[in-house]
């Protein structure tokens, strides 16, 4: 149980994080709204300094990854999730330019590049004399695929309504006219918005829950300051947030999906959290970086989502929107 100064020393960063918190917000929310490139350009900016902390806390334990390569194949993984959207772009310039071009389709650059990065890496490293190779590979490939393609189905996630969403099965036609193609990107935008508040609200309700109810410790090797009685908070309250959202603003969704969706918030989101703890912990650092003043780093404060888009980015993709 926690002492009274242990719990003022928890709330004590409290404005910071509100401070913060209330500029970023509306910014990622406007960002996430509009879509296209530029929600494309916020997310590959948040993956790749989630990637760059994961790397220095592999540093920690004496393991050198290629952390530039990293990084640039992280984005180019990251690309390959908008990739329908640029091809038709680049088509119609070089059309309008007169040139035609034969181009790769999504998965195509998606498996070039995953080629590509894996080659780049082993050859390199044949080269290095630093560190174990073999760990050095490890984590480098890791913190791509885990991190960089993960947080790229977020970027898929938007993207399947403006590009993928099936118009016959929620429209009495087979081809959406200019007004239900603004509504169809629209859902994209708030989905991603419900995504995202339902993960905060988790993260606070499960922060305030523990705080005050908190008596017995969830996953203390790994995260000691965590509780059942958070848990169960969060839980509670991702899958509030999801049913407002499906009852407001995301009509397309069926309420047993929404349920769906908040409880893999209220589970994974939290699993995410713990993962990152436990890479921390073995490098024996409180937070990935202090890029985000009351926050920590970036892989801190998107953990949760980094976990979880993967997840929900196939359920709405192979379930609902099939």
């Amino acid at each position: 149980m926690e002492n009274e100064s242990t719990k003022k020393s928890r709330f004590s960063s409290l404005p910071t994080r509100v401070a913060v918190a209330a500029v970023a917000i509306p910014a990622i929310v406007v960002l996430a709204l509009e879509g296209g490139y530029w929600f494309f350009g916020l997310v590959a900016l948040i993956s790749s300094l989630s990637l760059a902390e994961f790397y220095k806390l592999s540093e920690k334990k004496n393991v050198f990854p290629l952390a530039s390569l990293g990084l640039f194949f992280g984005i180019l993984m990251n690309l390959a999730f908008i990739y329908e959207r640029l091809q038709l772009d680049l088509y119609q310039i070089l059309s309008d330019a007169g040139i035609r071009l034969s181009m790769f389709s999504q998965l195509q650059f998606f498996l070039v590049v995953v080629l590509l990065f894996t080659l780049t890496v082993l050859l390199t490293e044949l080269f290095r004399d630093k560190g174990s190779p073999t760990l050095n590979i490890a984590v480098t490939v890791f913190g791509v695929l885990g991190i960089s393609v993960f947080f790229g189905t977020l970027i898929g996630l938007r993207e399947i309504f403006p590009y993928g969403f099936p118009v016959y099965k929620f429209f009495s036609v087979a081809v959406a006219d200019t007004v239900q193609l603004d509504r169809i990107n629209r859902w994209g935008g708030y989905t991603v918005v419900s995504l995202l508040a339902a993960i905060w609200v988790c993260d606070t309700a499960a922060y305030f829950g523990g705080v005050t109810f908190g008596r017995h410790k969830l996953l203390e090797l790994v995260s000691p300051g965590k509780t059942w009685e958070g848990g169960v908070f969060g839980f509670v309250f991702a899958v509030a947030t999801m049913v407002v959202a499906q009852s407001t603003v995301l009509d397309y969704l069926e309420f047993h999906h929404a349920i769906v969706i908040g409880v893999f918030v209220g589970i994974f989101g939290q699993l995410g959290d713990l993962v990152e703890s436990r890479f921390k912990r073995d490098a024996g650092v409180k937070d990935s970086s202090s890029i985000i003043p009351g926050h920590g780093g970036m892989y801190d404060r998107f953990d949760s989502l980094v976990f979880l888009s993967p997840i929900v980015y196939l359920y709405i993709d192979f379930v609902v929107l099939s």
